[in-house]
């Protein structure tokens, strides 16, 4: 079976767990998810300087985190996750990218946050490029700071790797 064969069945999973707890979130959680996911954002531009330290702070460092980047390719836990912060930020890629139409869904120990991530940065030749991607980021509550566990975007032809 393909990893996107049994990706989708854990992610719908994922959702329907999600929902149930919906209903239980806090206003609280909800403007704590928000804060977080705008410390995700600040830390990604931080990154595009070379600064990979903002992007330490905000996720967790669990065993069993992912990321699928813009690259290609999926990292588990956080060492790997971690490796591929750290190229990235070695890349310095400059520019700027925000998150446009997010909507989020909290419960009591995880969250999802959907948006487009709109924005340009610089490929290996220097030339800007556009950047205009969809993203997923989930985050839990870890000793009672929302930290990202995972992040999932559309690849970028210019850092396909």
């Amino acid at each position: 079976m393909s990893k996107s064969a049994t990706l989708v069945p854990a992610l719908l999973t994922f959702g329907l767990l999600l929902t149930a707890g919906t209903a239980n979130a806090s206003e609280a959680d909800e403007r704590a998810v928000r804060e977080a996911s705008t410390q995700f954002y600040a830390a990604l531009n931080a990154m595009f300087t070379g600064d990979v330290a903002p992007m330490k702070s905000i996720w967790s460092h669990a065993d069993d985190v992912t990321y699928l980047g813009p690259a290609g390719g999926l990292q588990v836990g956080w060492d790997k996750v971690l490796t591929q912060w750290e190229a990235q930020a070695a890349l310095k890629l400059g520019g700027k990218v925000t998150p446009e139409k997010t909507t989020m869904a909290v419960g009591q120990t995880l969250a999802v946050t959907q948006n487009y991530e709109k924005g340009e940065n610089v490929n290996a030749d220097g030339e800007r490029q556009t950047v205009s991607i969809r993203a997923t980021n989930v985050f839990r509550k870890e000793n009672g700071r929302w930290k990202m566990i995972s992040h999932h975007t559309d690849l970028l032809p210019f850092l396909e790797q």
